[in-house]
């Protein structure tokens, strides 16, 4: 598998992009691995890097994006924080990756099983984690099918919270960059939440 370059990566469409994603997922869940030379990735990418993708997911230990998708060094910006939550700095980071630095797709991956949702589902309130899950509080809220048991002993009720939740966090970003929203507008880039499956390691694109 090549580096990225700078004209490889002005080739790559915002569709182009998702699909190397949805192909690295395929065969991360089959142990096929892309054949990459890490450390000679090391040197190609010291003078410069061309990534076609900027992934916000969470900080959970079995969501490495560059694992679950396949991809090697120079690929992809990788922002983890719990909850896959966006904040100005994440924004910031966002603008950057696509306007500056060429990135073609933002993707926003939530999770099963999401840990920081379960805390949001339960109204945790713990030292600086009360202000991060009260970030994800909206879509607990917004989540209205499920009437009984809505706290994290409700598996559905959380997995649902999730998925809002990362359609909430695709929409806050369009809203709340005008950089990223015109180069979305303009198809310069594209935007798309998915969730992934810590139990197998699948990922469905919404």
């Amino acid at each position: 598998m090549k580096t990225l370059n700078k004209e490889m990566q002005a080739a790559i469409t915002p569709s182009m992009a998702i699909q190397i994603l949805k192909d690295g997922n395929k065969r991360f869940m089959n142990n096929l691995k892309a054949n990459r030379n890490l450390l000679e990735q090391v040197n190609e990418t010291s003078d410069g890097q061309h990534p076609f993708a900027v992934i916000l997911s969470c900080i959970d230990s079995r969501t490495s994006a560059e694992l679950i998708f396949d991809q090697g060094l120079g690929d992809v910006f990788s922002i983890r924080i719990a909850g896959n939550i966006v904040n100005e700095d994440i924004l910031g980071s966002m603008e950057f990756a696509c306007k500056a630095a060429g990135a073609k797709v933002i993707v926003v991956l939530g999770h099963s099983k999401c840990g920081a949702v379960k805390g949001a589902c339960d109204h945790v309130e713990m030292g600086n984690l009360t202000a991060l899950l009260s970030k994800i509080q909206p879509a607990v809220f917004d989540e209205k099918s499920i009437i009984d048991n809505r706290n994290s002993s409700n598996s559905d009720f959380v997995e649902k919270v999730a998925s809002i939740n990362v359609h909430r966090t695709v929409t806050a970003i369009v809203e709340r960059s005008p950089i990223l929203k015109e180069m979305i507008e303009n198809g310069e880039i594209g935007i798309i939440g998915g969730m992934h499956t810590i139990s197998n390691g699948e990922v469905i694109f919404y």
